[in-house]
């Protein structure tokens, strides 16, 4: 059962937010990610400033329109969703792998950029490289988990859709965008971002889905990851279909 009897600020009584509210989220994830995009790459330790404002402006947006509620957002984290997120971890990579394998029989795959620079490195370097990593990816999290929300508060609260059909909504669009935000990365192949790294924000979400804390979607994108950025520095080139997301 999820943790939660509600969706934090879609369908949870307590803490509800409205259309502007959303809107306001919805445009501190496009800045973040524009700053994140468009700042120059810099040496560690000022590469953590792009990531830590990526997560951090829509952190500071959630704070302001949920007060003390923002938290509600994460959950809680015992065993059970250390389990969680070892267990959605590795169903990512299997489905990244899965998906990858078949799309590279039907049109080339272009390689992640970042795990092509890991076969170089020394440990030091390496460490440099994958700290910044960790509020990047909460706030790719971020960027999946809120539309997923405020998709959920448009479809349950706006089209009076039930609450299952709603998360499915939700599951598409948060898949939609975060696979397009990665098509800059991928070269513009739709067919990778949209499929290949949509596929993999699908078991993301439901991650979310099931236990309702961003903290158990956020490991488990972090140990996929972290999985295909070691591989790379271990073997020097990653398997067709697990460059990291």
């Amino acid at each position: 059962m999820p943790d939660g009897s509600g969706f934090p600020f879609s369908t949870d009584r307590h803490v509800h937010l409205n259309g502007r509210d959303w809107g306001l989220l919805v445009a501190s994830l496009a800045l973040g990610f524009g700053l994140l995009t468009a700042l120059p790459q810099m040496a560690f330790p000022a590469s953590l400033i792009p990531p830590l404002l990526f997560m951090g402006i829509p952190l500071l947006s959630l704070r302001l329109v949920a007060g003390q509620h923002w938290v509600a957002l994460f959950g809680r984290v015992g065993l059970r969703q250390v389990a969680l997120m070892v267990l959605f971890g590795a169903l990512t990579l299997v489905v990244s792998l899965s998906v990858g394998l078949l799309l590279a029989r039907v049109a080339p795959l272009s390689a992640n950029p970042f795990a092509d620079r890991m076969q170089d490195l020394s440990a030091g370097q390496l460490a440099m490289l994958l700290i910044p990593t960790i509020p990047q990816l909460i706030g790719e999290e971020l960027l999946g988990i809120l539309p997923f929300l405020a998709t959920l508060w448009l479809c349950i609260g706006r089209f009076g859709l039930s609450q299952g059909w709603g998360v499915i909504c939700g599951v598409m669009v948060s898949a939609s965008v975060f696979g397009a935000a990665h098509l800059p990365t991928y070269d513009w192949n739709w067919a990778q971002a949209l499929i290949g790294i949509g596929s993999a924000r699908v078991v993301l979400t439901l991650a979310y889905v099931v236990t309702r804390s961003l903290w158990v979607s956020a490991g488990a994108h972090v140990l996929n990851d972290w999985t295909g950025f070691l591989a790379a520095f271990a073997f020097g080139h990653l398997p067709i279909g697990a460059d990291p997301i």
